[in-house]
């Protein structure tokens, strides 16, 4: 599985319904990897008692060994620590050459990882608020971990172990993406943010323009572009492209954005087009910080010029803010 569908992988949420259906279930998590593993760590399966799996710890290599462990771990009610090199043919077979190695963390649950723990996971994941645990292992001391606690490992998106070896298990809402304006540059943009691994949304109250047919296979609201936003919900984990051209549809978009804690808002127009926005928005009550918010004429400057190669320049921009701040 591709790491940009890694997000959507219901993993913990399949965990804890084995659990309650009787059937037993353990977590799998990758803790750690050298060389070139696979899987990057904070890669979860799900194990049921009855051997069913969901999710990957590698390429396939080691899911056999770790099915075993955990079905061993289910009886026995012990986390363990597995340990995967480069001596262990399945293991190099599949590319984890150069001294690759993998650890992966094995728990039952509610006899190692507690449920109310998973619960929390799992509630948080519904309500699209980021959240992490933490667990020391060999001592197995589990902790809940907030945002504001470790604010680079969430902006950065990596789960891994920390100095004082404690490893951290990060559970962060997908990405999203709201696009305001179903014109040519969304026709590329949105493929494009799918496969970055984001859930774009199409918001266009237009509906020849925001069609099935221009659109196939996404989500589209056809409101007008401040009450879809609000509706969809803005939050830090999702960023805001308006790309109509037309102000009546853009400036009520990008004032809407301005108001909450989106990581990114773009708007597509000229740097003449962007200085009258300016205007508008300083008139409506927008503050200078406020502004320096807006990235505008939207994507890096690589010179694009078709509607592709401007999508291409919205989504690097979009990872470079996400990546870097």
């Amino acid at each position: 599985m591709d790491t940009a569908s890694a997000h959507h992988d219901r993993i913990p949420e399949i965990a804890l319904e084995w659990h309650r259906a009787g059937r037993g279930a353990a977590l799998a998590t990758v803790i750690e990897t050298w060389g070139s593993a696979p899987r990057q760590a904070g890669s979860q399966l799900a194990i049921s008692g009855e051997s069913e799996i969901m999710g990957s710890v590698s390429g396939g290599c080691v899911e056999g060994a770790v099915v075993v462990e955990a079905l061993e771990a289910l009886q026995d009610g012990q986390p363990r620590i597995l340990t995967f090199g480069v001596t262990d043919d399945t293991a190099f077979s599949v590319g984890l050459a150069c001294g690759g190695t993998i650890r992966v963390l094995v728990e039952p649950i509610g006899k190692g990882m507690p449920v109310e723990m998973l619960e929390a996971v799992v509630e948080a994941r519904a309500a699209r608020k980021p959240l992490a645990y933490g667990i020391i292992p060999d001592v197995w001391q589990r902790r809940l971990i907030q945002p504001s606690e470790m604010p680079l490992r969430f902006r950065s998106d990596k789960s891994g172990l920390e100095d004082s070896g404690e490893f951290v298990a990060l559970f962060n809402p997908p990405l999203r993406m709201l696009i305001v304006g179903a014109v040519h540059i969304a026709q590329a943009l949105v493929p494009m943010a799918k496969l970055a691994g984001y859930d774009p949304v199409l918001i266009d109250p237009r509906d020849a323009f925001a069609s099935e047919g221009r659109f196939p296979d996404t989500v589209i609201r056809h409101d007008w572009p401040d009450e879809g936003l609000l509706a969809e919900g803005l939050d830090s984990r999702t960023a805001v492209v308006t790309l109509t051209h037309d102000t009546k549809l853009d400036d009520p978009a990008i004032l809407e954005a301005l108001k909450s804690e989106v990581f990114y808002l773009g708007c597509l127009g000229s740097t003449r087009t962007h200085a009258k926005r300016l205007d508008r928005l300083r008139e409506a009550g927008v503050t200078e910080e406020q502004i320096a918010r807006i990235h505008a004429p939207v994507g890096l400057d690589i010179g694009a010029k078709t509607p592709a190669e401007i999508a291409v320049s919205v989504l690097a921009q979009i990872t470079q803010v996400l990546r870097q701040g």
